[in-house]
């Protein structure tokens, strides 16, 4: 990510928080370089257990360009896909969960190797405000469920 690309995703992070100054300052001063942020303004986030979300980016890397953002926590276990605002209330998906408005996220700096905790970007905002398309993003766990399902039938 450029200088100006990393700016610019700071910047688009820190404008949902109540506080864009405040979160800024989180990340500097932090030592785990993690803010908290509120789901549901910009964007909501599907969080996904990583053995399908692993698969599922897999998926999504080969049928478009550049998703949007994604997150992983300490040790794997889930993966968070940035989605627009209002996609938490329309999923009818099993075994996701979802932040949408009214809750909160732990979101690492942008820039690599400035968070040193456990949450960690596997894709991290690029600053435009790209988001991965829900339809896109349902189609791809499909695929991924799929593959998994076949991968253990044959074990």
């Amino acid at each position: 990510m450029t200088g100006s690309g990393a700016k610019s995703a700071v910047e688009w992070l820190a404008s949902v928080a109540p506080d864009p100054d405040a979160c800024r300052w989180d990340w500097e001063g932090n030592p785990l370089g993690v803010a908290l942020l509120p789901a549901g303004r910009l964007w909501d986030v599907l969080i996904l257990p990583g053995e399908l979300g692993y698969p599922t980016l897999d998926v999504l890397t080969r049928v478009i360009d550049r998703p949007g953002p994604v997150l992983a926590d300490f040790g794997d276990a889930r993966m968070g896909f940035f989605v627009p605002s209002g996609t938490v209330t329309r999923w009818l998906g099993t075994g996701v969960r979802g932040a949408g408005r009214g809750t909160w996220i732990v979101v690492p700096h942008p820039l690599p190797g400035r968070a040193a905790g456990g949450v960690r970007w596997l894709i991290p905002p690029d600053g435009s405000g790209t988001l991965t398309d829900p339809t896109v993003l349902e189609l791809a766990m499909h695929e991924a469920a799929g593959q998994l399902a076949r991968d253990d039938t044959h074990e």
